[in-house]
C-alpha cells in the first residue's frame, strides 16, 4: 500500500503533467526537431583547411580582410552593422571606419548593398537557397547543379550550395576583391568576373607552402603541387568548417522538441504556438529553422545605397533581380531566425536596430514605413557615404511602390501586448547558448602569415 506522502507525490506530478504544454511535436504546426543525421560530417583536415582560409586575409584582394571580417564569430557570425565595409575599412563591427575623408585610392568606394547574412546551420541540406535575393540557389536543370552569378562558367564539383556561396565574396568589388588598378585579384576580373578571379586566388593560395601542404592533405589529388589547388576545393574548405563551426541546434526550443519540457518557460512556449499558430509567423518562418526560404515583401525601408535599380539607382528590386519578374519587385528571402536575438540589425538592410522593432514591423508593415525612424540605421559615418543611405527612402514614390507591394497580413485579432511580449520570449529561446561564444574557432595564425586584425 502506498503512503500518504507518495500518494500525494503522484497526484501532484500528475496535476503538473496536466497543467503542462502539450509537447510540441504532438502539435502539427510544430516541427521535429533536427537530427544529428540531418548534418553531414566532415574530415577535421578539411575542417582544419578551411578554417585557416575563412580567417586569412590572403583571400581578399589587397590583403586587408577575410570572411572574418564580415562573418566574424565573435558577433554571431555577421558584423553588427546595417551594411557592411569591405575592403578599404579599417575595425570591426560597430569600431569599423568607412576609410577616410576625402577618400583615397585605397579606402572603401561604397557601403555593401544589403545586411550581411548568419552563417548558422548552413550545412544542413534545407539551405539550397541562398543571398537575400535567391541568386545561388540548387537547380538540378544546369549541369553544375547551381544556379549563380557565374551562371554556366561555374566549375564543376562543388558539392552543395553553402561551398558554392562561399567563393563568391571574393569577386565582389566592394567586398573581399577591391578595384581594378590596387591588386593582380582585381585586375584579373577584367579578364572575366568570376573566373579570372578564382584562377588568380587559386595561384596566390599555391604559392604559399603550407596551403600547399594542407590542400594535399585534404584533397589527395594535389599531391604537393600548388597548382592543383583548384577554387572548387577552396569552397569545399569553406563550406566544411562553416558546416561545423555554425551547426546551431542545442537552444532551449531544440531541447523542448526533443522532449525536454522544462528547457522553455512558459512564457517562451506561449510565444511558440502563437507563432507556428494564430500569430501567423510559421506562414513563412516554417519549419525548424523559421525559414520555407521563400520571397516576400514586407515593406522594409530601403536604406543604403541600393543595387542600382530605379530612376535614382539607389533602390534594390529584391527577387526581381534574379527572375526579372516585377510581381518579384521588393521580395526578398525569408531568414532563418536560429540565434535571432544575436543577429541584429534586422531586415534585408539591416533598417532595424531592435529585435522588437522588426516584430513590430511585421504587426502593422505600413504603419511602420511609414512611421521608420533613421536613427536605426548602424553604419560608420563617412560624409559622401552618408549622403546616400536615405536617398531611396526620402523618395516618396519609393516608399508608396514599397507599401502597395506589401503581402503581409496581420494576425486578426490583433495581438495583445503580453502577447506579443511572449512572441518575443519565443525568439530568444531560439538562442543556442554556444553562439554566444564562438571565439574557439579563431586561430592562432593563418599560413599567409598576415595579421588576424588590422
Amino acid at each position: 500500500m502506498l503512503s500518504r506522502s507518495s500518494l500525494v507525490q503522484i497526484l501532484l506530478t500528475a496535476a503538473c503533467a496536466l497543467a503542462l504544454p502539450r509537447v510540441a511535436a504532438a502539435d502539427a504546426r510544430v516541427p521535429l526537431p533536427a537530427r544529428d543525421a540531418d548534418f553531414e560530417q566532415h574530415r577535421p583536415e578539411l575542417v582544419e583547411l578551411g578554417r585557416l582560409l575563412f580567417f586569412d586575409k590572403e583571400q581578399s584582394g589587397n590583403r586587408d580582410l577575410s570572411c572574418a571580417t564580415c562573418h566574424s564569430p565573435l558577433i554571431a557570425t555577421g558584423d553588427g552593422l546595417s551594411t557592411n565595409i569591405g575592403t578599404g575599412g579599417q575595425g570591426l563591427s560597430v569600431s569599423r571606419d568607412a576609410g577616410s575623408y576625402p577618400p583615397g585610392v585605397r579606402d572603401p568606394v561604397s557601403r555593401g548593398q544589403r545586411n550581411m547574412t548568419p552563417l548558422f546551420n548552413l550545412g544542413h541540406p534545407q539551405f539550397d537557397r541562398l543571398f537575400w535575393d535567391g541568386r545561388l540557389q540548387v537547380d538540378p536543370s544546369i549541369p553544375q547543379g547551381f544556379l549563380t552569378p557565374a551562371g554556366r562558367n561555374l566549375p564543376f564539383g562543388f558539392p552543395s550550395a553553402l561551398a558554392a556561396l562561399s567563393v563568391f565574396a571574393q569577386t565582389e568589388r566592394q567586398e573581399l576583391l577591391g578595384e581594378p588598378g590596387s591588386n593582380e585579384l582585381a585586375d584579373a576580373s577584367l579578364v572575366h568576373p568570376e573566373l579570372g578571379v578564382w584562377e588568380a586566388l587559386v595561384r596566390r593560395l599555391g604559392a604559399i607552402p603550407e596551403y600547399v601542404e594542407r590542400f594535399t592533405a585534404a584533397f589527395p589529388e594535389v599531391s604537393g603541387d600548388g597548382a592543383r589547388i583548384t577554387i572548387v576545393q577552396v569552397g569545399t574548405a569553406l563550406a566544411a568548417f562553416q558546416a561545423i563551426a555554425f551547426r546551431s541546434d542545442n537552444s532551449p526550443f531544440d531541447r523542448y522538441l526533443r522532449g525536454d519540457r522544462n528547457a522553455m518557460g512558459a512564457a517562451a512556449v506561449r510565444g511558440m504556438h502563437l507563432f507556428y499558430g494564430r500569430a501567423g509567423c510559421a506562414g513563412c518562418h516554417s519549419g525548424v529553422f523559421q525559414t520555407d526560404l521563400d520571397f516576400y515583401a514586407i515593406g522594409v525601408p530601403q536604406i543604403g545605397p541600393g543595387m542600382g535599380d530605379g530612376p535614382s539607382g539607389r533602390e534594390d528590386f529584391g527577387h526581381e533581380r534574379v527572375t526579372h519578374d516585377p510581381d518579384d519587385r521588393y521580395r526578398f528571402r525569408t531568414p532563418s531566425l536560429r540565434n535571432v536575438a544575436l543577429t541584429g540589425p534586422w531586415g534585408h538592410d539591416g533598417a532595424f536596430n531592435s529585435l522588437e522593432a522588426i516584430v513590430r514591423h511585421h504587426l502593422n508593415p505600413q504603419d511602420s514605413l511609414a512611421r521608420y525612424d533613421p536613427s536605426q540605421i548602424v553604419m560608420p559615418p563617412r560624409p559622401d557615404l552618408d549622403a546616400l543611405d536615405l536617398v531611396a527612402h526620402r523618395d516618396r514614390s519609393v516608399v508608396a511602390a514599397i507599401a502597395a507591394a506589401i503581402e503581409i497580413t496581420p494576425p486578426q485579432p490583433a495581438l495583445l501586448e503580453r502577447e506579443v511580449l511572449d512572441v518575443l520570449d519565443f525568439l530568444h529561446a531560439l538562442t543556442d547558448p554556444a553562439a554566444t561564444d564562438l571565439r574557439r574557432w579563431v586561430p592562432k595564425r593563418v599560413p599567409s602569415g598576415l595579421p588576424l586584425a588590422d
